[in-house]
Protein backbone atom coordinates (compact mmCIF):
# COMPACT_ATOMS: atom_id res chain seq x y z
CA UNK A 1 0.00 0.00 0.00
CA UNK A 2 1.75 3.12 -0.98
CA UNK A 3 0.94 6.40 1.49
CA UNK A 4 1.43 9.90 1.10
CA UNK A 5 1.59 12.85 3.37
CA UNK A 6 -0.31 15.50 3.23
CA UNK A 7 2.17 17.55 0.96
CA UNK A 8 2.00 14.52 -1.38
CA UNK A 9 5.25 13.58 -0.71
CA UNK A 10 6.15 9.82 -0.85
CA UNK A 11 6.02 7.75 1.90
CA UNK A 12 7.88 4.51 1.93
CA UNK A 13 6.30 1.21 3.19
CA UNK A 14 7.89 -0.63 6.19
CA UNK A 15 8.82 -4.53 5.38
CA UNK A 16 9.70 -7.43 7.71
CA UNK A 17 12.47 -9.57 6.14
CA UNK A 18 13.18 -13.01 7.27
CA UNK A 19 17.17 -13.83 7.13
CA UNK A 20 18.94 -16.94 7.92
CA UNK A 21 22.71 -17.42 8.28
CA UNK A 22 25.52 -19.23 9.13
CA UNK A 23 27.72 -17.13 11.56
CA UNK A 24 30.99 -18.67 11.05
CA UNK A 25 32.56 -16.56 8.60
CA UNK A 26 31.30 -13.30 9.98
CA UNK A 27 31.89 -10.94 12.90
CA UNK A 28 28.48 -11.22 13.89
CA UNK A 29 25.21 -9.26 12.60
CA UNK A 30 26.03 -5.68 13.44
CA UNK A 31 27.97 -3.40 11.04
CA UNK A 32 30.94 -2.52 12.78
CA UNK A 33 34.68 -0.95 11.35
CA UNK A 34 36.95 -4.30 10.62
CA UNK A 35 34.90 -7.49 9.59
CA UNK A 36 32.47 -8.34 7.25
CA UNK A 37 29.10 -8.81 9.06
CA UNK A 38 26.01 -9.86 8.18
CA UNK A 39 24.06 -7.12 8.31
CA UNK A 40 26.81 -5.29 6.46
CA UNK A 41 26.36 -8.24 3.40
CA UNK A 42 22.33 -8.13 3.49
CA UNK A 43 22.63 -4.09 2.94
CA UNK A 44 24.80 -4.33 -0.07
CA UNK A 45 22.95 -6.51 -1.65
CA UNK A 46 19.46 -4.89 -0.62
CA UNK A 47 20.90 -1.55 -1.63
CA UNK A 48 22.17 -2.55 -5.09
CA UNK A 49 18.90 -3.85 -5.80
CA UNK A 50 16.88 -0.83 -4.85
CA UNK A 51 19.28 1.44 -6.89
CA UNK A 52 18.95 3.35 -3.03
CA UNK A 53 21.31 3.23 0.05
CA UNK A 54 18.68 1.14 2.25
CA UNK A 55 19.84 0.65 5.76
CA UNK A 56 18.51 -2.43 7.91
CA UNK A 57 17.51 -2.66 11.41
CA UNK A 58 17.62 -6.35 13.22
CA UNK A 59 15.73 -7.70 15.88
CA UNK A 60 19.15 -7.63 17.70
CA UNK A 61 22.46 -8.49 16.84
CA UNK A 62 24.56 -12.00 17.48
CA UNK A 63 28.23 -12.32 17.85
CA UNK A 64 30.97 -13.57 16.16
CA UNK A 65 30.43 -16.76 15.01
CA UNK A 66 26.68 -16.79 15.90
CA UNK A 67 24.17 -18.58 13.87
CA UNK A 68 20.47 -17.54 13.25
CA UNK A 69 17.63 -19.90 11.78
CA UNK A 70 15.46 -16.87 12.07
CA UNK A 71 16.69 -13.05 11.91
CA UNK A 72 14.75 -10.58 11.73
CA UNK A 73 15.21 -6.77 10.17
CA UNK A 74 12.97 -4.09 9.17
CA UNK A 75 13.88 -1.59 5.94
CA UNK A 76 11.42 0.77 4.39
CA UNK A 77 11.62 1.15 0.47
CA UNK A 78 8.67 2.16 -2.24
CA UNK A 79 5.95 -0.44 -2.38
CA UNK A 80 7.74 -3.67 -3.89
CA UNK A 81 7.46 -7.12 -5.22
CA UNK A 82 8.36 -9.37 -2.14
CA UNK A 83 8.15 -12.59 -3.83
CA UNK A 84 11.10 -11.31 -6.82
CA UNK A 85 12.80 -9.50 -4.00
CA UNK A 86 13.20 -12.41 -1.90
CA UNK A 87 14.39 -14.22 -5.26
CA UNK A 88 17.09 -11.44 -6.37
CA UNK A 89 18.38 -11.14 -2.84
CA UNK A 90 19.37 -14.90 -2.51
CA UNK A 91 21.21 -14.32 -6.18
CA UNK A 92 23.45 -11.67 -4.58
CA UNK A 93 23.75 -13.09 -1.18
CA UNK A 94 26.59 -15.90 -0.61
CA UNK A 95 25.28 -19.23 0.43
CA UNK A 96 26.16 -18.63 4.07
CA UNK A 97 23.03 -15.94 3.96
CA UNK A 98 19.12 -16.32 2.70
CA UNK A 99 16.37 -14.25 2.96
CA UNK A 100 13.59 -16.73 3.60
CA UNK A 101 10.74 -13.84 3.47
CA UNK A 102 9.48 -9.98 2.99
CA UNK A 103 6.04 -8.58 4.35
CA UNK A 104 4.99 -5.54 5.07
CA UNK A 105 4.27 -4.24 8.18
CA UNK A 106 2.84 -0.92 9.95
CA UNK A 107 5.18 1.88 9.02
CA UNK A 108 5.53 2.30 13.08
CA UNK A 109 6.48 -0.95 13.68
CA UNK A 110 10.47 -1.35 14.59
CA UNK A 111 12.01 -4.91 14.63
CA UNK A 112 13.92 -4.62 17.40
CA UNK A 113 11.16 -3.03 19.55
CA UNK A 114 8.11 -5.12 18.86
CA UNK A 115 9.57 -8.38 19.34
CA UNK A 116 7.49 -10.03 22.06
CA UNK A 117 9.48 -13.06 22.35
CA UNK A 118 12.90 -14.67 21.34
CA UNK A 119 14.20 -18.03 21.33
CA UNK A 120 17.43 -19.42 21.44
CA UNK A 121 19.06 -23.11 20.30
CA UNK A 122 22.02 -24.44 22.41
CA UNK A 123 23.19 -27.61 20.46
CA UNK A 124 25.82 -29.72 21.93
CA UNK A 125 26.99 -33.15 20.64
CA UNK A 126 29.05 -35.96 22.09
CA UNK A 127 29.84 -38.04 19.40
CA UNK A 128 32.41 -36.86 17.01
CA UNK A 129 30.88 -35.93 13.69
CA UNK A 130 32.35 -34.24 10.98
CA UNK A 131 28.60 -33.17 9.72
CA UNK A 132 28.61 -30.97 12.58
CA UNK A 133 31.36 -29.00 12.82
CA UNK A 134 30.96 -25.54 13.22
CA UNK A 135 27.17 -25.65 14.33
CA UNK A 136 27.22 -27.39 17.24
CA UNK A 137 29.69 -27.78 20.31
CA UNK A 138 31.33 -31.21 20.74
CA UNK A 139 31.58 -32.16 24.19
CA UNK A 140 32.35 -35.22 25.42
CA UNK A 141 31.99 -35.15 29.25
CA UNK A 142 28.31 -37.14 30.65
CA UNK A 143 25.90 -34.79 31.46
CA UNK A 144 23.15 -35.20 34.52
CA UNK A 145 19.91 -33.65 32.29
CA UNK A 146 17.75 -34.29 35.40
CA UNK A 147 19.79 -32.23 37.67
CA UNK A 148 20.56 -29.81 34.60
CA UNK A 149 16.94 -28.96 34.28
CA UNK A 150 16.32 -28.75 37.75
CA UNK A 151 19.00 -25.66 37.90
CA UNK A 152 16.70 -24.53 34.77
CA UNK A 153 13.66 -24.42 36.70
CA UNK A 154 15.36 -21.90 39.08
CA UNK A 155 16.29 -19.92 36.60
CA UNK A 156 13.09 -19.41 34.91
CA UNK A 157 11.32 -17.95 38.28
CA UNK A 158 14.44 -15.42 38.47
CA UNK A 159 14.50 -11.89 36.84
CA UNK A 160 17.66 -10.22 36.88
CA UNK A 161 20.71 -11.88 35.04
CA UNK A 162 23.27 -9.50 35.30
CA UNK A 163 25.61 -12.57 36.43
CA UNK A 164 25.37 -13.94 32.62
CA UNK A 165 25.58 -10.78 30.95
CA UNK A 166 29.06 -9.34 29.28
CA UNK A 167 30.76 -6.93 31.65
CA UNK A 168 30.51 -3.00 31.31
CA UNK A 169 27.24 -4.04 28.97
CA UNK A 170 25.03 -0.68 28.96
CA UNK A 171 21.52 -1.25 29.51
CA UNK A 172 19.07 0.29 31.06
CA UNK A 173 18.73 -2.92 33.60
CA UNK A 174 19.31 -6.69 33.57
CA UNK A 175 16.07 -7.77 33.67
CA UNK A 176 14.93 -10.56 31.36
CA UNK A 177 11.12 -12.63 31.43
CA UNK A 178 12.16 -16.20 30.69
CA UNK A 179 9.02 -18.08 29.37
CA UNK A 180 11.03 -21.14 28.60
CA UNK A 181 14.16 -23.12 29.56
CA UNK A 182 14.90 -26.80 29.14
CA UNK A 183 17.52 -28.95 28.46
CA UNK A 184 16.58 -31.93 25.97
CA UNK A 185 18.70 -35.15 25.10
CA UNK A 186 18.13 -37.15 22.38
CA UNK A 187 20.84 -39.79 22.28
CA UNK A 188 24.84 -38.12 22.09
CA UNK A 189 23.24 -34.96 21.09
CA UNK A 190 22.20 -32.37 23.62
CA UNK A 191 19.55 -29.15 23.11
CA UNK A 192 19.05 -26.17 24.75
CA UNK A 193 16.14 -23.75 24.20
CA UNK A 194 15.38 -20.83 25.76
CA UNK A 195 13.05 -18.11 25.22
CA UNK A 196 12.27 -14.79 26.88
CA UNK A 197 11.00 -11.61 25.94
CA UNK A 198 14.81 -10.11 25.74
CA UNK A 199 18.35 -11.35 26.34
CA UNK A 200 21.93 -9.47 27.63
CA UNK A 201 25.13 -9.66 25.93
CA UNK A 202 26.28 -13.37 25.93
CA UNK A 203 24.14 -14.32 28.10
CA UNK A 204 22.81 -17.76 26.84
CA UNK A 205 26.15 -18.46 26.48
CA UNK A 206 27.12 -18.13 30.82
CA UNK A 207 23.91 -19.83 31.13
CA UNK A 208 24.74 -23.09 29.31
CA UNK A 209 28.28 -23.14 30.80
CA UNK A 210 26.72 -22.92 33.86
CA UNK A 211 24.03 -25.70 32.87
CA UNK A 212 27.32 -27.36 32.18
CA UNK A 213 29.11 -27.47 35.82
CA UNK A 214 25.54 -28.33 37.22
CA UNK A 215 25.67 -31.58 34.68
CA UNK A 216 29.06 -32.48 35.67
CA UNK A 217 28.61 -32.37 39.14
CA UNK A 218 30.54 -29.36 39.57
CA UNK A 219 27.97 -26.98 41.05
CA UNK A 220 25.34 -27.21 42.71
CA UNK A 221 21.04 -26.22 42.66
CA UNK A 222 22.13 -24.04 45.27
CA UNK A 223 25.59 -22.65 43.98
CA UNK A 224 22.91 -21.93 40.95
CA UNK A 225 20.90 -19.60 43.22
CA UNK A 226 24.04 -17.98 44.72
CA UNK A 227 25.46 -17.00 41.65
CA UNK A 228 21.80 -15.32 40.40
CA UNK A 229 21.48 -13.46 43.78
CA UNK A 230 25.26 -12.17 43.44
CA UNK A 231 24.91 -10.58 39.67
CA UNK A 232 28.44 -11.31 39.54
CA UNK A 233 29.96 -12.27 36.37
CA UNK A 234 32.67 -14.32 37.85
CA UNK A 235 30.78 -16.37 39.73
CA UNK A 236 28.94 -18.03 36.80
CA UNK A 237 30.22 -20.22 34.42
CA UNK A 238 32.53 -19.80 31.64
CA UNK A 239 30.91 -18.59 28.10
CA UNK A 240 30.95 -21.74 25.77
CA UNK A 241 31.64 -21.10 22.05
CA UNK A 242 29.50 -19.42 19.87
CA UNK A 243 29.28 -22.42 16.99
CA UNK A 244 26.71 -23.91 18.87
CA UNK A 245 24.40 -21.01 19.60
CA UNK A 246 21.45 -20.25 17.15
CA UNK A 247 18.56 -17.24 16.97
CA UNK A 248 15.96 -20.03 16.33
CA UNK A 249 12.54 -17.53 16.69
CA UNK A 250 11.66 -14.06 17.05
CA UNK A 251 8.06 -13.42 17.53
CA UNK A 252 5.54 -10.52 17.09
CA UNK A 253 2.16 -9.39 17.46
CA UNK A 254 -0.15 -10.76 14.74
CA UNK A 255 -1.68 -6.65 14.08
CA UNK A 256 1.89 -5.80 12.77
CA UNK A 257 1.93 -7.39 9.72
CA UNK A 258 -0.46 -5.79 6.51
CA UNK A 259 -0.96 -9.08 4.80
Amino acid sequence: MIKWKESYKFVAVRYFMDISYRGTNFNGWQIQPNGITVQEEVEKALSTILKSKTPITGSGRTDTGVHASHQIAHFDADELDPVKLVFKLNSFLNGDISVNEIKPVKNDVSARFEATHRTYHYHIHQAKNPFKKGVSYYYHPQLNVEKINSACEIIKKWQNFECFSKVHTEVNNFNCQIFEAKWVLTGSDHLFEITANRFLRGMVRAVVGTLIDVGLGKKSLNSVRDILESNDRQKAGRAVPAEGLFLQEVVYPKEIYLD
